[in-house]
């Protein structure tokens, strides 16, 4: 199993730099209205990592492009840095771009394959007027590509001939030249080799570490969620279902949506994987056109009951600072049946 570069977690509160209170992003299409993202509510605080995990489909990364206005809400609020940009203009939406950034899923696919790599990195440098004159970008975009661990004479290459993780630092280069508040990572690593991943996420713990950065880390891998993260939310059909710290979730799985997703995860250790039991979940995940009436998971749930049909569940706290939308909330650890506590994420 990978071994990963420890480095310490902030454990102080701090102020919130993001945040989206009951926000709704909904698309019209002609089967109806796809409710990608529905009533979700999240707090990100400075210095801190905050992973949203789910399935594809579930709206981690809509949510995540609504925080920069890439989409716009349906309905609800996003703040940033404690202003209200729900209905920002285009023209003010500059501003807000600088603040948040995004590192994409697809690193070739996010870098223009015309343009240099120092000219890709130099973009925000000119767009947000941050630096004077030619030189003074070049001198610049040199000391971004130093942080990220690449060689300054790449600045002249194009996309093509730079490997996967080469280009993926040159995506964190890029998010970090305008100083933001926030970075939203969306699967940064899932078109990487399992070994460039490592390397990758420890680079974004250095450069937290270093650099004082504030996360929202977007992903479907459990493990590299559980690794990177201070706090965890889980996604099913745009709705939040659990939240809390990686060793609230890991160790007492709340939601039985949660429990399925971690009996997935193998474990090292043959003789606790033969005693555990994997949770299989039925049928498939319900359209975002027509989701089920009460709670949304209900109709895959192994421990669905007939209340489950009638009552849409609200988080609900099961342990201080550990939430769960379940009517029976806690009942999904003891299906797991697992028999002592385990990580994902490997040894530290």
């Amino acid at each position: 199993m990978t071994e990963y570069a420890a480095v310490p977690r902030q454990r102080e509160p701090a102020e919130v730099v993001a945040e989206l209170d009951r926000l709704n992003v909904w698309f019209p299409t002609r089967a109806g209205v796809v409710r990608a993202v529905d009533g979700v509510s999240l707090r990100i605080r400075r210095g801190e990592t905050l992973g949203l995990v789910g399935e594809s489909g579930s709206g981690k990364s809509t949510a995540g492009l609504a925080l920069l206005r890439l989409v716009d809400p349906s309905a609800g609020t996003v703040r940033v840095a404690g202003q209200d940009v729900t209905r920002w203009s285009r023209r003010r939406l500059r501003a807000l771009r600088r603040r948040v950034a995004m590192v994409f899923q697809d690193p070739q696919a996010s870098l223009d394959p015309r343009r240099t790599i120092g000219a890709s990195i130099a973009e925000p440098l000119i767009v947000h007027r941050l630096v004077d004159g030619a030189a003074a970008r070049r001198q610049r975009v040199a000391e971004l590509l130093d942080l990220v661990g690449l060689r300054r004479e790449l600045a002249d290459r194009h996309p093509h001939e730079l490997s996967g993780g080469q280009r993926q630092r040159v995506g964190i280069a890029r998010a970090l030249a305008g100083e933001p508040d926030l970075i939203v990572l969306d699967e940064p690593i899932a078109s990487l080799d399992l070994s460039v991943q490592a390397q990758i996420m420890n680079l974004l713990r250095r450069l937290q570490r270093d650099l004082g950065l504030t996360y929202l880390f977007i992903a479907h891998d459990l493990a590299a969620v559980e690794h990177m993260s201070d706090r965890l939310a889980v996604m099913y059909l745009g709705r939040i279902v659990e939240t809390g710290t990686p060793a609230q979730i890991w160790r007492r799985p709340a939601h039985p949506y949660t429990a399925a997703l971690l009996s997935a995860i193998p474990v090292a250790d043959p003789q606790v994987e033969r005693r555990r039991r994997r949770i299989i979940l039925r049928g498939d995940v319900p359209s975002p056109v027509d989701p089920p009436a009460g709670c949304r998971f209900r109709t895959r749930c192994p421990q669905a009951r007939a209340e489950c049909a009638e009552t849409d569940p609200v988080l609900v706290e099961v342990d201080p600072g550990h939430r769960a939308a379940c009517l029976f909330a806690g009942d999904a650890v003891r299906a797991m049946s697992v028999t002592e506590p385990r990580r994902a994420g490997g040894s530290d």
